[in-house]
């Protein structure tokens, strides 16, 4: 089986121990095509980000750079601006022609909270080589909000994969035409390409910049938090906003996005050429995302955009990231928002679902 490996073929590697345990398998914790991440029991609050480098160990690497290390057990916060390494509840034995990928899941995202996940002898974050057994290391760095931690939590996840299926223009053209993956015109360049929307229908709020000084948040409240708490809101009537240099921004694509059963996608970064921005950082779309049968009509994608060196004007309509389609191994059991709990099918504009809806 070449391609993406669906839910059913991820119960198969834990029976396997091809993923290992270090406790019992939850209800959700296994998506359509990948498996989340839990935190374990202790944080180190290190100097600085790092990877292990080929040949070194995580563990090595903590001997150099920690500072001091936090029990999770009761919940613990990790400060905006600070670094922290966490070994994760998961740990691998892959088999020698199966690769991983691992990224933030959306409400991660959505919060400006920077995870990242590293191995042991890793050269990249995120990527894990086939064959690769030894454990996995969050990395957090809360960048707009402090956060109050604790074990299990699924701030991250991992995708599987057997060979390499990402479909080619020509071909993601062709699943257009028979199946189409945006509402309108497809702009298809390494991938297909997303816009920011800046004049969304009856309003004139565009999107959401997260205030520099706030409290912290609790990772297991779900709809606790007030968005004027920790939100400016960002209003236009001209299609362009002005982003600001260091600053966080929720924004929405102007595309309504279908991901059909077969296929699974991730969002990259656009070229950098294209402005002083990047929109990150939690990439996966999973099969079913936006799809009618799993009770969405298309799904807007959201847009976690932070400014770097230089104020940025941002146009409505500019193309500011991308979607690879690849192909699933076969057809996961499960489709995204068809009876688990996806809190993001048909989405719009949409915080992370710690904070109430905006009055």
């Amino acid at each position: 089986m070449t391609g993406v490996l669906p839910s059913q073929t991820i119960e198969t590697m834990l029976a396997r121990d091809e993923v290992k345990l270090a406790a019992p398998l939850i209800e959700g914790q296994i998506q359509p095509a990948s498996l989340d991440l839990r935190l374990g029991t202790v944080a180190y609050r290190v100097r600085a980000s790092f990877l292990a480098g080929q040949g070194r160990s995580v563990a090595e690497r903590l001997e150099e750079f920690e500072m001091h290390r936090i029990d999770l057990s009761d919940g613990a916060v990790l400060e905006k601006g600070c670094v922290y390494v966490v070994p994760l509840m998961e740990s691998l034995d892959l088999p020698s022609d199966v690769t991983a990928v691992a990224n933030a899941k959306s409400s991660t995202g959505r919060l400006d909270l920077l995870t990242r996940t590293i191995t042991d002898g890793g050269e990249e974050f995120d990527r894990i080589r086939a064959g690769y057994s030894g454990p996995l290391y969050a990395e957090i760095c809360p960048r707009s909000f402090s956060v109050l931690a604790r074990p299990g939590m699924r701030l991250n996840q991992i995708r599987f994969r057997n060979g390499q299926a990402v479909l080619d223009d020509a071909a993601l053209a062709k699943l257009h035409a028979d199946t189409p993956l945006v509402d309108g015109e497809a702009v298809i360049e390494d991938g297909l390409g997303f816009s920011v929307d800046l004049r969304l229908p009856g309003t004139d709020l565009v999107g959401y910049r997260a205030k520099p000084h706030t409290g912290v948040i609790d990772l297991d409240r779900i709809a606790a938090y007030d968005p004027r708490d920790y939100w400016e809101e960002v209003r236009s009537d001209k299609g362009r906003i002005i982003l600001d240099p260091g600053a966080f921004y929720i924004l929405v694509s102007r595309e309504a996005v279908h991901i059909p059963p077969e296929y699974a996608a991730e969002m990259a970064p656009y070229l950098a050429m294209v402005g002083e921005f990047r929109v990150h950082y939690a990439g996966f779309f999973d099969p079913g995302f936006g799809h009618a049968e799993a009770g969405g009509a298309g799904s807007r994608g959201v847009l976690e955009v932070r400014c770097h060196e230089a104020p940025f004007v941002l146009e409505h309509g500019q193309v500011v990231g991308r979607l690879v389609y690849e192909r699933m191994a076969e057809l996961p059991q499960q489709l995204y928002g068809a009876g688990i709990a996806s809190n993001y099918q048909g989405q719009g504009l949409k915080l992370s679902k710690h904070f109430r809806a905006p009055e």
